[in-house]
């Protein structure tokens, strides 16, 4: 896509940025006091065994599973 400016005879650009298909979108939460990420993954996937997306989807912010503190925001993968 063209940013700064006309380029001597471009005439259309085509920015091909057009979704066909869109991919499910991620959420925003926000870590409370007694959360953990099996417990979340729990609430949004419906099954505790899926807390290593989370994990993954968060780093390099989280360094371990089990280090979580009140007041994060989490990003959570659609599933």
């Amino acid at each position: 896509m063209l940013c700064c400016g006309n380029v001597a005879n471009v005439t259309t650009v085509n920015d091909m940025m057009t979704v066909t298909a869109p991919e499910p979108e991620s959420q925003w939460y926000t870590v409370v006091k007694g959360d953990n990420l099996s417990k979340i993954s729990k609430a949004f996937y419906g099954t505790p065994s899926k807390y290593p997306q989370i994990f993954e989807a968060n780093k390099p912010m989280l360094t371990h599973p089990d280090k979580i503190y009140p007041g994060q925001v989490l990003r959570i993968p659609a599933a």
